[in-house]
């Protein structure tokens, strides 16, 4: 380890770094082949170093489920009305992958971390608000998870390339609009009409 590096981990860069290289290993082979020591060897420090910051496995992927409701809220935050919220969230799953592999599985996270449950919250907060601005809808709360649903099945048929051959070259983005459009309208956009026949 250079002089750098030691300052910067001195200073916090210790759990950031261990977070990036956990976050590179589940994107190349699931969150299972997550170890601490391995994580310590990447990142260039003694195997007992992560577990000063996270204590055990658990807690590096509920610290990782933490980081990720905190990206996602903020993604959701930054769209304008419920469908460009659905194409954040679909964008939040392309960019973090790892992130979104971890989150939505509760048996591998500490699911009382006040922290965890906090950024659940922010972000659930932020996909309600997507709902709010609906008309003519008789149940908020199912409207929103009609929506949710919508999203995050096509997220993670994305991510784990099941619709690989419907999108061809065409962007995951615009796809998710257009089906959007069948689901709220009956009706898919001009251009897709046209590739049905």
């Amino acid at each position: 380890m250079t002089p750098t590096s030691r300052s910067s981990y001195h200073h916090g860069g210790l759990r950031q770094a261990v977070l990036d290289a956990a976050l590179d290993v589940i994107a190349a082979d699931g969150p299972g082949a997550l170890s601490l020591r391995d994580l310590a060897r990447r990142a260039g420090v003694s195997h007992a170093a992560p577990a000063h910051h996270f204590k055990d496995r658990t807690g590096l992927l509920t610290a990782l489920a933490t980081e990720g409701y905190g990206l996602l809220a903020e993604a959701l935050a930054a769209a304008p009305e419920l469908r460009e919220r659905g194409v954040r969230y679909v964008r939040f799953a392309v960019e973090h992958p790892a992130h979104f592999q971890v989150m939505f599985q509760p048996d591998l996270l500490r699911a009382d971390d006040p922290d965890l449950l906090a950024a659940k919250e922010r972000a659930s907060a932020e996909l309600r608000a997507g709902v709010a601005d609906l008309t003519d809808v008789p149940d908020p709360r199912t409207a929103g998870i009609a929506a949710w649903s919508l999203a995050h099945g096509f997220a993670t048929l994305l991510l784990t390339h099941n619709v690989t051959g419907a999108l061809g070259d065409r962007d995951p983005e615009e796809y998710f609009r257009s089906l959007t459009g069948l689901l709220f309208t009956g009706q898919l956009p001009p251009e897709d009409e046209g590739k049905r026949e």
